[in-house]
């Protein structure tokens, strides 16, 4: 079993930057694949991003790509999400999750976390 707690959420105007990371317990995190996934208020939950168990293979939201970068640390158990030129349609609780196999779809995750909130002010 898995255990998720992400970190870094916060306020921060348009076009600023933030870091989010998912701490992740047990040791067979270097098995699962992991990815983001946000939802804003009255909206279904969407996938940002998904990265392998490896590393080596990563997928973005068209939404996101060329601002967002996903990346993990396998030795410290832990996932990143590197938000840049942050807009106010982002605004929303973001959640990192844990899977068999790297998937942007929801249903594909075993594991949650509980989510921070990112608010990005125009």
């Amino acid at each position: 079993q898995v255990q998720l707690v992400e970190s870094g959420g916060g306020l921060v105007q348009a076009g600023g930057s933030l870091r989010l990371s998912c701490a992740a317990s047990g040791r067979t995190f270097k098995r699962y694949a992991m990815g983001w996934f946000r939802q804003a208020p009255g909206k279904e939950r969407e996938f940002v991003a998904a990265i392998s168990w490896s590393g080596g293979s990563t997928y973005y939201a068209d939404s996101v790509k060329g601002r967002f970068t996903i990346s993990r640390d396998n030795a410290k158990n832990t996932v990143y999400l590197q938000m840049n030129s942050l807009k106010p349609e982002g605004t929303a609780v973001y959640y990192c999750a844990a899977a068999q196999t790297t998937s942007s779809y929801s249903h594909d995750y075993d594991y949650w976390g509980q989510g921070t909130q990112v608010t990005v002010s125009s």
